[in-house]
């Protein structure tokens, strides 16, 4: 039984294009395996707290070394890290915001990279002392954008901090695999946009059938 986590990030609900995006993946996957585990987390309606001092320092108390209060701290971690430690699948919907990603996303991304439970740290590796401590999870960012433009060797590809923050950050989530569908040209309104949308949404159920004889191969 395969273990999805839904992430969707948009600070909109009802005109939200990533928010389309997630609900159609959800849609053609549950239509193919109704029985896998769907855990959907939505930060951009309930934000996760921003990382602090005090956060910064109990996550690198040793668990048998924390204080009460720091246990509390790390609470709110505690939970998201339940969700995202058995997922195989990670599902982000998120739009771009001025070239990166929502501070929602963020925050919950800064929750859930933790020393110890998503990454090792050691000074003995030299240049490189951070490894993953989980493996194998598949990440898929459907994405929204106001402009277009932003694919790889596309015009705008430099400004492009969402998809590559992603998934620079998802390496310390375990992920070894990821994958990324985007409509564009949101602001634009034109004939680009819908064939943006229509090409995202055509691209869907392309993917989950490809995940899904990949989960069944294994």
């Amino acid at each position: 039984m395969t273990k999805i986590l839904q992430i969707d990030a948009s600070a909109r609900v009802t005109r939200s294009l990533s928010r389309g995006l997630t609900n159609a993946f959800y849609q053609n996957w549950s239509a193919s395996r109704p029985n896998d585990i769907w855990i959907k987390r939505d930060v951009g309606l309930n934000p996760p707290s921003a990382i602090s001092e005090e956060w910064i320092a109990s996550a690198f108390t040793p668990l048998d070394k924390r204080t009460p209060e720091q246990v509390a701290i790390l609470r709110e971690s505690d939970e998201l890290l339940e969700e995202l430690e058995p997922a195989d699948i990670i599902v982000i919907g998120t739009p771009m915001y001025n070239y990166g990603m929502p501070s929602s996303l963020k925050a919950w991304i800064d929750q859930v990279i933790r020393i110890g439970r998503t990454f090792s740290f050691d000074l003995a590796r030299g240049e490189q002392p951070i490894e993953p401590i989980l493996t194998d999870k598949i990440l898929v960012i459907l994405a929204s954008c106001g402009e277009g433009g932003f694919g790889f060797g596309e015009a705008n590809a430099s400004q492009n901090h969402l998809d590559t923050a992603i998934i620079t950050a998802s390496k310390l989530m375990g992920v070894t695999e990821h994958y990324v569908i985007r409509v564009e040209y949101q602001e634009f309104g034109d004939a680009r946009h819908q064939k943006s949308v229509e090409d995202a949404h055509g691209k869907i159920p392309k993917l989950v059938q490809q995940l899904i004889q990949k989960i069944g191969d294994q």
